[in-house]
Order: structure tokens, then C-alpha cells, then sequence
């Protein structure tokens, strides 16, 4: 229902207006998807609030150029200048992430953990997840957001602006994939 208010509003915003399109506008459009203080609320949408800049400036660019397509991430971006897309990263860059409110089973926190020793997931995301430069946060993301993205990079729907992911995920199973993404879900 959320995707398809902001969607409306998109729609709107850029159909139905005469001027040039505001920050304040597209702002007002990403909130409504990633959430008022960049924590999304909304299936399958992730969290921007603390977000290494580069990685979202990157993902940006990547909707502009329609690399990675996501309709409504495209249309949104298209008109977007590179300053546009500096100020929208450092915008959400700046925002406290969220916080995990549960703790994660232990059984699969084991299994993760061992998924995230064997991948050597930490010393790209950082040990506790945080993100860093290109990377992203992964630390108390959407659980089903994760899952999604995960498995989108392993059947190569979610095309990455280098290989690492694609050759990382590759030997990773979709069992691990779902103990990743609850465990990854509820660091704190």
C-alpha cells in the first residue's frame, strides 16, 4: 500500500507539475518509501538512515543510468543531476540507522557467523556491519529486504558495479541466505 502511495506521489510530482521537479519534492517521495527518518517500513525496501554515502551515490547513479531497474527508483533518478545525487547520499549518510529491536536465535547466529567466516563478509561490510565507502549497511536492515537482495545478487538480477558480490554469493546456499539475513537483521 506505502509503495503505492509513494508511487502515486511520484507520479504526480513529476506527471503533474509544470516546474522543474524541487529537492524537497523527490525528498518528500524517497521518505515515503524508505520511511520519514530513512527506516523503511515497507516490504522489501530498505533502510537508508546511516548509509555509507558512496554506496547510495553509487546505487543512484546506477537507477539514473538504468543499470539496476527498479521502476520507480528509475523514473526518480532519471532527471537527477550528479549534485542532485551527492546531496540525496549525504542527506540519508547523515541520518542515525536503525536500531535492532530483538535478538537473533542463537542456532542461527552460529550458522551466520559461520557463512560470514567461510565469505569473509566482515572485511567488506566491516566486523560489525556498519558499512563502510561502497559497501553497504547491513547491520539491522529489513529482514526481507535483505533476503531479497541477496538472492537477487545470487541469480544476477541485482547487477553490482563490480564482481565481489556476484563471486561471493555464488557458493553461498538459499538456507544461508535466510540465516544471514535474520542474524544481519538483529545486530546491534
Amino acid at each position: 500500500m506505502r509503495t503505492l502511495l509513494a508511487a502515486a506521489i511520484l507520479i504526480g510530482v513529476l506527471a503533474g507539475s509544470a516546474h522543474a521537479v524541487t529537492y524537497d519534492e523527490k525528498l518528500a517521495t524517497c521518505l515515503a518509501c524508505h520511511g520519514e527518518k530513512g527506516i523503511s517500513e515497507t516490504s522489501e525496501v530498505p533502510s537508508l538512515a546511516g548509509m555509507p554515502g558512496d554506496f547510495t551515490l553509487i546505487q543512484l547513479f546506477l537507477f539514473r543510468q538504468n543499470t539496476r531497474k527498479i521502476e520507480i527508483m528509475n523514473d526518480l533518478a532519471k532527471d537527477m543531476t550528479d549534485d542532485d545525487l551527492r546531496k540525496f547520499s549525504e542527506y540519508f549518510a547523515k541520518l542515525a540507522p536503525p536500531k535492532a529491536t530483538e535478538a537473533a536465535d542463537p542456532a542461527i547466529a552460529a550458522r551466520a557467523q559461520a557463512v560470514i567466516a567461510k565469505n569473509h563478509c566482515g572485511s567488506c561490510h566491516n566486523p560489525d556491519f556498519s558499512g563502510r565507502e561502497q559497501m553497504p549497511r547491513l547491520a539491522a536492515q529489513r529482514v526481507d529486504y535483505l533476503l531479497k537482495a541477496l538472492r537477487d545478487y545470487k541469480t544476477a538480477k541485482r547487477p553490482g558495479y563490480d564482481a565481489t558480490m556476484d563471486e561471493v554469493i555464488r557458493a553461498v546456499s538459499d538456507a544461508d541466505i535466510v540465516d544471514l539475513s535474520h542474524y544481519l537483521a538483529r545486530m546491534r
